[in-house]
């Protein structure tokens, strides 16, 4: 599998390592420095078949727009720029593309996933309990909160019918649920779903380790769409 890296951080030079030990061929990183290498052009003459994009939010929408129409298709782990989601998709159905997109590729936050949705329709039984959520990241983390605890605060708004939307900020209004984000050191990533009663509390939480799991669900998820059409996710990926 011919690869493009776009976004040579942590996770960019993580994902390297996983495709070189998986034996494929890496034909362009791309970075800030040399973000004009992204063309199509240049993709055509390297024969790319599958770019991965763990970028910023600010460059991702382009770059995934220019990959879909240099017939590349696209992995993005990048969260921030989902108001542009619909649009991608769009284009990707337009060039008869392959797109991947997940908020997290790690298996076990996305066994979270469905967890925290399977919770939320059992405690609509319950109503003496409230819910809240937080998630913790080390201080580079450029959006706030995660596209992670986004992810499982919309799973939690459609499933628990006593939550209409959820907040980034502290909140005493019935109907929203609060999710709060923390910015410390160098925590890779804690996710917590906190039920609470005036006798108990129920917890979920997924702590990440390191950023290898999320760099290997990339490269798998990567490896699944190579021949593929059309716009896939981890639930596509995993069988859910």
């Amino acid at each position: 599998m011919k690869t493009v890296i776009i976004g040579y951080g942590k996770m960019g030079k993580e994902i390297e390592k996983i495709l070189l030990e998986r034996g494929h061929e890496i034909v362009l990183i791309v970075d800030e420095n040399n973000t004009a290498d992204l063309n199509p052009g240049n993709l055509k003459r390297l024969g790319a078949q599958i770019a991965i994009e763990f970028s910023t939010p600010d460059t991702a929408y382009n770059n995934i727009i220019t990959c879909l129409r240099s017939g590349v298709g696209v992995v993005c782990g990048t969260t921030g720029w989902l108001d542009k989601f619909e649009d991608v998709k769009k284009v990707c159905e337009q060039e008869n593309g392959t797109f991947f997109y997940a908020s997290n590729y790690s298996v076990g936050v996305n066994i979270m996933f469905r967890m925290s949705e399977k919770l939320a329709q059992i405690m609509n039984a319950f109503p003496q309990y409230d819910v809240t959520l937080e998630e913790v990241h080390h201080t580079q983390k450029k959006d706030a909160p995660s596209g992670t605890a986004i992810t499982i605060a919309e799973g939690i708004v459609k499933n628990l019918d006593r939550k209409r939307k959820w907040v980034n900020e502290t909140t005493t209004v019935a109907d929203e649920l609060e999710v709060l984000a923390v910015r410390r050191s160098v925590v890779p990533g804690i996710h917590t779903v906190t039920y609470e009663s005036e006798d108990d509390l129920i917890t979920l939480t997924h702590s990440a380790k390191n950023r290898k799991g999320l760099a290997t669900g990339a490269v798998l998820a990567a490896e699944f769409i190579c021949g593929k059409k059309g716009v896939y996710s981890m639930s596509d990926l995993l069988g859910f």
